[in-house]
């Protein structure tokens, strides 16, 4: 059921999302390597593994966004061009070198689930847009000063983080965060959205303890 704002305003998506996925996004925080990097124990090398296994999530994230560009529900969000997968891709380069790090089948399966969001009229998209990209400029900019301190990780490997050639960091969390109510009040289907941001949180949850799983076994 979505949530509705106060007064006559259209459904606000976000707010759904939010309440929906509210107790997935505390136990992702509490589970395998993103809890491990929370409290400041992630490794370098753990780190470049889940941006190597994130970046095919962001590129079906704005491939499918560019490719529904036209699509009125989903214009809003096309038009940020937030272009995250070419940052992280730059992050990895800085991070690993010539270094070749694997894709895991639950990187894969992430990849695949925002791939079948984007079939269709694509209004699924709102929600991964919603978790990754709202995530990115909210809690993400605390887990950059979170890594510069614990591995000391400097600008040229944070460019995830860094919205600043895009627009002032505030203003632009407002500003994408109306554009993701705008997508969702103009969806044929917001019940699907939501039921979808649940399932993001379950990949990233599935690919989290990947990570940590794949990390103690190499360590073995």
């Amino acid at each position: 059921m979505t949530a509705v704002s106060a007064g006559n305003a259209a459904p606000s998506v976000v707010t759904a999302l939010y309440v929906r996925t509210k107790a997935l996004h505390l136990e992702a925080e509490r589970t395998g390597f993103i809890a491990d990097m929370l409290r400041g124990a992630a490794s370098r090398k753990g780190y470049a593994l889940l941006l190597r296994n994130l970046l095919p999530a962001y590129w079906q994230i704005e491939d499918g966004l560019e490719r529904h560009c036209e699509n009125p529900v989903l214009q809003p969000l096309a038009r940020y061009r937030l272009a995250r997968a070419p940052a992280i891709a730059a992050d990895l380069a800085a991070l690993t070198g010539n270094d070749t790090l694997p894709l895991l089948p639950e990187g894969e399966s992430y990849a695949r689930t925002i791939a079948a969001a984007g079939e269709g009229d694509g209004s699924r998209l709102i929600a991964h847009a919603y978790t990754r990209y709202l995530g990115d400029l909210n809690g993400g900019q605390i887990v950059k000063r979170l890594l510069e301190k614990s591995l000391g990780l400097g600008p040229r490997e944070l460019t995830h983080y860094d919205f600043s050639s895009i627009g002032e960091p505030a203003a632009l969390k407002a500003g994408y965060r109306q554009a993701l109510d705008l997508a969702g009040a103009a969806a044929a289907d917001p019940d699907a959205i939501i039921a979808e941001g649940a399932v993001a949180f379950e990949c990233n949850i599935a690919l989290s303890i990947a990570v940590q799983r794949h990390l103690s076994g190499a360590a073995a």
